[in-house]
């Protein structure tokens, strides 16, 4: 790109701490920000968007903070750009106003706009993101699509019994496996899905008591908080960001 004007007209953004004028409505700002860009979007559409049409005319200074973040994100999208970089978009926001923005960000995906996300919410990344880079103290420590990651550095699918460590320990001498217990439950790695119908046959074949069962399979947090401690503990080598 040689043309700095044409490209800041193909690319929207939202800061973190997202502000505007006080006095100003959403459908101002929208017309306001139109007349920067020189296009002609409608207000009434992209308030919709952002599910923020019932506020159109009250002024900035009366918004909740949610209500602010989505005309944040209505402004980012005056421009009809190709590419948004959204800084934390919902941060501080209830349960409500984080899936409203969400649902914005999975049209932009499916509309085949790029969308560089960043959040400390890593159940957001797993679920919003194709690609996902995590970072620790500026340095690109695993990146891939959230399964790769989850897959490279997670742990197995667990099996997990409400059981005691007398449990553990059967499993361990009968089954052969490398059941742990923790906090008033027995984990037990599985290799293939096979190992469940075995591993279970032997807790019932026991004879000791157990409530109930479960499977579990980490998460980006779970491998997240494993990298940095790993980090920490200088057990992983930190790969420099590009």
């Amino acid at each position: 790109w040689t043309d700095g004007a044409a490209l800041h007209r193909q690319i929207g953004v939202i800061p973190q701490d997202f502000r505007f004028f006080d006095k100003i409505t959403p459908t101002e700002g929208i017309e306001y920000y139109a007349a920067l860009f020189g296009t002609r979007p409608d207000p009434a559409d992209l308030l919709r968007r952002v599910a923020l049409e019932d506020k159109a005319g009250a002024r900035y200074d009366t918004l909740s903070g949610g209500q602010k973040q989505k005309l944040g994100l209505a402004l980012a999208l005056t421009n009809d750009p190709r590419i948004c970089f959204l800084d934390e978009p919902t941060t501080g926001l209830d349960p409500h106003a984080r899936r409203a923005i969400w649902s914005v960000i999975r049209s932009l995906r499916a509309e085949g706009r790029t969308v560089f996300l960043t959040t400390h919410y890593l159940e957001e990344a797993q679920l919003l993101a194709d690609r996902v880079a995590i970072i620790h103290h500026g340095r690109i420590i695993a990146s891939g699509t959230p399964d790769d990651i989850i897959r490279t550095h997670g742990r197995p699918a667990r099996l997990r019994f409400e059981a005691g460590p007398a449990l553990a320990d059967y499993l361990r001498s009968h089954a052969g496996v490398a059941a742990e217990a923790i906090d008033g439950q027995v984990e037990v790695p599985l290799g293939e899905k096979a190992d469940a119908l075995r591993i279970l046959s032997a807790a019932q074949a026991s004879g000791l008591p157990w409530d109930g069962f479960s499977t579990a399979r980490d998460t980006l947090e779970d491998v997240f908080v494993r990298l940095v401690g790993q980090l920490e503990d200088g057990a992983l080598p930190g790969r420099a960001a590009p």
